[in-house]
């Protein structure tokens, strides 16, 4: 906007010559103005009527219905809204009345300029410099002062009262050859440069000459303090030092390193690899990698910015493999690192094939006699009611007594299972499961109590034992048990009462010691009351019964089991990741997570899955929870907003947002929720343009 236009009254109406003394009166009443223009038929400026021009006409006595065309004063200064302050600074001094008027192309007036208004601008435009000439002095690190035309100080910025450890009172009228002994201001041209020393400090001082308004000259001393220099002279020796140290690091910590830039050109190539490959190194630097290493493949990474790994690759007979991984810089590739293994790798790999077989072996062992795997110390909370459940586990676990396990889907029943006959006096013995909604209908009463040879057309010929079977003298696990056929259900109590039962199509009576532990996430009472479940069977099972309560309800529980999800996964899938954002940390207690732990867990595998430099970021989170949150307006935000707002100020933001969708809107209510005042909040609303503050 135009500077002269910043400053301008705007003018809708003007006075014309036959507007009569009364007219002009009521008009400068109404505008309080002292010059007001006055206008053609046609709405040109043809002068001013001015408050001296209506005290003379008072004087002369002349009547309220005089035309006041006879005292307009005529000729006057105008300015255009192209006028430079300069030029308007020049008008203004000269005018005789005190006022500029502007006008536009066609020579009619839109605004007034008064005295006033001008000096009140040019005093905000000389405090705003000498505000950034202050700025600029304190963060160049100089301490500066100025003194008149007699060497008598007149400005002291507060860089130098630190630097010199005296107050601003002490230093102000201070003559300068005081504070500087050997000044000779008859050797003084334009600026000399000198050492000296104040207080055993010591500074590097610039004194030179400025022209003061009254066309005299006074003196500028800028000081820099040498010991300050020493420290970013012994800083970049340092730096040196560190890169030295790096280089040889990256030299010998790894088999072979090669970087490229987003251009595709080799900026860095470690020694092992020159040798490896037989490249010329004063060569190869700011050369296209394709043209030296096409077969590393690293330009495809810049594209897709995903790190990979290659298969087994050969040179000289010897194996080795790539790890790409794409170096970023806020959001943007900048280049990708290559790292290339190959010693060692023969061994690396016979013992990885060593362990895999170890690991095959132990699991062919263990499925040969199920049993549990968790115990209660592997179950992972902070929250007081699910350590009281724990508590009550430990106890039910040494008897025998039937137990129900309910809870919503995911929240760690058959976990809580295993725990209870790890716990047991049977804890070494067999722990069998069965998934009531998972086997078919028909085929649930043989896999409960097996069956006999012949039994049915297709039956193995010597017959199959039944999970009550195996279970002897452990547990069996009935999950989903709310699913079960009524006809099987009359079948299990049976089984319950008399630890008894027949195979199908058998008739030896077979009797069991089998501890049941069932497991569901349906309202049993409810579908006692239909008929959907035998109420006498429920009875039978909820002899102990415990309730696991679902994530949502137990908040504390989010921050621990994630860490612990991290370190599985990072051995599950291979991955690194170290941490997240404090954002994450937000959303993930924001979520209101129905599926439960099964759900957050299958949300951190997505995420470490997708996660690109070790911390988990907002935007590697599924979108469904992001938008179920609110979340999803800071990814807009992240790619089209503002690259330099902080996580906290993001965190803010969003806070305040939840808060106001919380309360409707009602900002007294929103503060409270927030814990902060409605002036804070106001701040806040009007920072981040959250809404529009009325």
């Amino acid at each position: 906007m135009n500077s002269v236009k910043k400053i301008m009254i705007p003018v809708n109406e003007c006075l014309t010559p036959n507007q009569t003394l009364n007219d002009a009166i009521k008009f400068m009443k109404k505008t309080k103005w002292n010059t007001v223009p006055v206008t053609d038929i046609t709405g040109k400026l043809i002068g001013v009527f001015t408050r001296s021009a209506l005290y003379q006409m008072l004087l002369l006595g002349l009547g309220q219905t005089t035309p006041i065309a006879n005292y307009i004063k005529e000729g006057i200064g105008t300015v255009t809204l192209d006028t430079t302050f300069e030029e308007l600074e020049e008008i203004i001094a000269i005018s005789e009345v005190g006022t500029g008027i502007v006008i536009d192309d066609f020579d009619k007036p839109i605004g007034l300029i008064t005295t006033s208004s001008a000096v009140l601008s040019f005093l905000h435009s000389t405090r705003s410099l000498k505000g950034q000439l202050e700025t600029i002095l304190h963060t160049s690190n100089l301490g500066a002062l100025m003194t008149d035309e007699r060497g008598k100080i007149i400005f002291v910025n507060d860089k130098l009262t630190n630097m010199l450890k005296q107050p601003l009172e002490r230093l102000m009228l201070k003559d300068l050859q005081q504070l500087i002994p050997n000044m000779e201001s008859s050797s003084l041209k334009k600026e000399v440069h000198f050492r000296m020393n104040i207080d055993s400090d010591y500074f590097v001082v610039r004194l030179s000459y400025y022209n003061m308004p009254n066309g005299k000259k006074g003196y500028i001393a800028l000081f820099q303090n040498v010991s300050e220099l020493e420290n970013m002279a012994q800083e970049l020796q340092m730096v040196k030092k560190w890169k030295s140290i790096l280089q040889t690091v990256i030299e010998n910590a790894y088999d072979g390193l090669v970087m490229i830039n987003e251009n595709g050109e080799i900026i860095f190539i470690s020694p092992s690899l020159i040798e490896l490959f037989e490249l010329d190194d004063k060569t190869i630097e700011q050369m296209p990698v394709n043209d030296i290493l096409p077969h590393l493949e690293l330009t495809p990474t810049l594209k897709t910015g995903v790190a990979d790994i290659s298969d087994f690759m050969e040179i000289k007979g010897i194996n080795y493999m790539v790890q790409r991984i794409p170096v970023y810089q806020d959001d943007q590739i900048i280049g990708v690192i290559g790292k290339i293994v190959y010693r060692q790798l023969h061994e690396v790999r016979e013992r990885f094939r060593r362990y895999e077989d170890i690991e095959k072996k132990m699991q062919i062992s263990s499925r040969k006699t199920e049993t549990s795997r968790f115990t209660f110390k592997e179950i992972l909370s902070q929250d007081p009611q699910m350590e009281k459940l724990m508590r009550s586990g430990i106890k039910a676990a040494k008897g025998r007594t039937t137990i129900l396990i309910r809870g919503e889907s995911g929240t760690g029943k058959e976990l809580f299972a295993h725990a209870i006959h790890s716990s047991s006096s049977s804890g070494q013995g067999p722990f069998i499961t069965v998934n009531c909604a998972a086997i078919p209908e028909h085929l649930l009463e043989s896999e409960f109590f097996g069956y006999e040879e012949g039994a049915f057309t297709g039956a193995k010929q010597k017959g199959k034992m039944g999970k009550f079977d195996l279970a002897n003298g452990g547990t069996l696990f009935l999950d989903e048990v709310g699913d079960m056929s009524l006809q099987l259900q009359a079948k299990l109590l049976r089984v319950l009462q008399e630890r008894e039962f027949y195979r199908v199509g058998g008739t030896e009576r077979i009797e069991v010691n089998v501890r049941i532990i069932a497991a569901t996430n349906r309202p049993l009472e409810e579908m006692v009351e239909s008929g959907e479940f035998r109420e006498d069977l429920f009875y039978r099972l909820n002899v102990i019964s415990f309730e696991i309560p679902p994530l949502r309800k137990r908040k504390k529980d989010i921050l621990l089991l994630s860490e612990a999800f991290i370190q599985e996964l990072n051995k599950q899938n291979g991955t690194s990741i170290i941490g997240w954002d404090p954002v994450v940390q937000q959303a993930m207690m924001d979520y209101d997570w129905p599926g439960n732990i099964r759900e957050l867990r299958n949300v951190w595998e997505r995420a470490m899955v997708f996660s690109e430099n070790g911390y988990v970021r907002l935007v590697d989170l599924p979108d469904y929870l992001l938008k179920k949150v609110g979340y999803d307006l800071l990814i807009e935000e992240e790619e089209t907003g503002n690259p330099e707002q902080s996580l906290l100020e993001k965190a803010e933001q969003i806070a305040i947002q939840k808060a106001l969708i919380k309360s409707n809107g009602n900002k007294s209510q929103a503060c409270k929720l927030l814990g902060i005042s409605r002036s804070v909040l106001y701040d806040k609303l009007k920072k981040y343009e959250t809404i529009e503050v009325n």
